[in-house]
């Protein structure tokens, strides 16, 4: 059942680490940190992806600043309490890490596929250029009865596909995780600087349920 679950939410990313580590939490005296990776777009632009990685895979306390690291795991998130309201913070859990050399190619380089649930209706809109664009949010089973709620966005016709899905639909969908800077309005005055994920998808497929 386990294995199942982990086959669900499958993740690859090869990038530049451009931060240090940092601390995150603790389980069962098991340290977690947090480090960034840039990962080239196809355009030259970078994705900025957050790892979250146990101190038993790797030495946390070397800075790995410029080097590249090549990553397997899991699509994560959690609920973080901040200004009166739950947020949802989301990053790559890392199972197997490695350290590479910058001319290593990696096979997938960006990669991610995810089976589970659509739990909000979907919003379908258009650009002012006319672009289709779909937004979704995709519950993913976890051990232990958790969840992970993962945001997806899609475009043109898998835009137009997924607008018609409905909340509890099972779809499975692959594509790669990207990230975006926002301004969050903080007061009248005052603007804070963020960065959001989401799954920008290439291709899904709604699993119609057997009776």
């Amino acid at each position: 059942m386990t294995d199942k679950i982990l086959d669900n939410n499958q993740v690859s990313v090869f990038g530049e680490v451009i931060s240090s580590f940092s601390f995150s939490h603790e389980v069962f005296g098991e340290g977690f940190y947090l480090v960034t990776v840039a990962v080239k777009r196809l355009s030259n632009s970078f994705d900025y992806i957050p790892l979250m990685v146990s101190e038993r895979l790797i030495d946390v306390k070397q800075d790995y600043r410029g080097m590249f690291f090549e990553v397997t795991g899991q699509f994560r998130s959690y609920n973080r309490h901040e200004e009166n309201k739950n947020r949802l913070v989301l990053s790559v859990f890392v199972r197997e890490i490695r350290v590479c050399d910058e001319d290593y190619e990696s096979s997938k380089p960006n990669y991610i596929f995810l089976d589970g649930y659509i739990c909000k209706q979907p919003v379908y809109r258009k650009t002012p250029l006319g672009r289709e664009i779909a937004d979704i949010l995709l519950a993913v089973n976890r051990p232990y009865g958790k969840s992970d709620y993962i945001p997806c966005i899609c475009w043109g016709r898998n835009a137009r596909f997924s607008g018609q899905f409905e909340v509890g639909g099972h779809v499975q969908l692959w594509g790669r995780i990207q990230s975006r800077e926002y301004q969050k309005k903080l007061s009248e005055f005052e603007m804070e600087k963020r960065t959001a994920y989401e799954v920008s998808v290439s291709k899904l497929e709604y699993i119609e349920t057997e009776e």
